[in-house]
């Protein structure tokens, strides 16, 4: 138990990090508690119920997509939510991830869940054989290095955004949201590790510095952005900039790209400091009820019509190469999917950090937000 809250204290520090927070607002999903999920017949060649338990962010999995899984399998999707990595690990635990069947884990999080043991099923690929259509670039991750346990679903880099036609300055990188003709024209996500991290490649450190003279360096600098902040907050960013009340933002892939859907002269940049980046994947519970269902719905999934119909509407990059050339003219077109592939290679993680420096950044980022 000591083990478990260790942890969990540490995981508080990056549970708004890059992705895993603010979904695309396209996709829709019918929320079911499993426990309540009516038992259906055995699905062909198995003796498992016609039925998966995905326990899930709220609007992850497009509607069209769900029903087009049903209709080809005639299993039934039930759906439970929730708001937190942190809250989904202490419920698949209390049920001894028995529960759930499918369920979506942002990367740091499966880092820690093989840490702890027996919450994860090691992914059968004879039974999912478009695994094979995954982009390699997304494969290989520190949480899962030899790919046993994770499907990649929502990988995303936040980008700054501004509106040219009202903001003062060019923005190029990081440094320069701390220009001062910024002063309350800024909407930034309300998340510590990632606005710390950006302060810190300002500084040409990591997004997961553990140097505590350098975090104090960093204090300091990140305090001298606060005039520049007019709205901290992590959903509906995109809003902010939209109505005029900011000229310029730093948000999650999704809110970016819903900015540039919404007005097209506004300007995304990819910052020259370097990316941070996040990855929400697909997982099957160790104690997973319908395991050859939930093999054959990650299947389904990966199908590169269907990864495309995915991506597209819940507003995050694709990691499927076969579904590029299915892939939306408009979603290609926008500036939120087009991040350099160079950049995107060097794009750093945000990490465990351990439990210490972890309450260290958490104290900066509540001192940072009482100035």
């Amino acid at each position: 138990m000591k083990k478990v809250l260790s942890l969990l204290l540490a995981a508080l520090s990056v549970s708004l990090a890059f992705t895993g927070c603010q979904k695309g607002e396209n996709a829709s999903s019918q929320s079911t508690p499993a426990s309540q999920a009516n038992s259906q017949e055995p699905a062909k060649g198995t003796s498992e119920a016609k039925e998966l338990n995905i326990f899930t962010w709220d609007g992850y999995f497009p509607q069209d997509v769900q029903d087009a899984f049903t209709a080809e399998t005639g299993i039934k999707l039930n759906f439970s939510n929730f708001e937190t990595n942190e809250e989904m690990l202490t419920k698949l635990q209390a049920s001894n991830a028995g529960d759930y069947d499918i369920v979506v884990v942002s990367d740091y999080m499966v880092a820690i869940m093989n840490e702890l043991g027996g919450l994860l099923k090691e992914i059968d690929k004879s039974k999912v054989p478009n695994y094979e259509n995954l982009d390699p670039a997304y494969l290989g991750k520190f949480y899962d290095p030899e790919n046993l346990y994770t499907v990649p679903y929502g990988p995303g880099a936040p980008l700054i955004v501004y509106d040219p036609a009202t903001c003062p300055v060019e923005i190029k990188g990081y440094a320069d949201l701390w220009n001062p003709a910024l002063q309350d024209s800024l909407v930034l996500m309300d998340s510590s590790r990632v606005i710390i991290g950006i302060t810190l490649k300002t500084m040409g450190r990591s997004f997961n510095e553990t140097d505590t003279a350098v975090l104090s360096e960093a204090k300091e600098k990140l305090m001298g952005l606060k005039p520049n902040v007019r709205t901290l907050s992590v959903n509906n960013l995109q809003d902010v900039i939209l109505s005029g009340e900011a000229s310029a933002g730093f948000m999650f892939t999704s809110q970016v790209a819903m900015a540039l859907d919404a007005n097209p002269e506004l300007q995304v940049v990819y910052p020259e400091e370097g990316l941070g980046f996040g990855i929400d994947c697909l997982t099957v519970a160790a104690n997973a009820p319908h395991p050859e269902n939930a093999f054959a719905f990650l299947n389904f999934l990966l199908e590169p019509q269907t990864a495309a119909s995915v991506s597209s509407q819940i507003y995050y990059l694709c990691p499927n190469t076969a579904a590029q050339e299915f892939l939306p003219e408009a979603y290609k077109q926008n500036g939120a999917f087009a991040t350099p592939s160079a950049m995107l290679a060097e794009a750093e993680f945000v990490e465990d950090v351990g439990t210490e420096l972890a309450a260290e950044y958490e104290k900066i980022w509540t001192e940072f937000k009482q100035q």
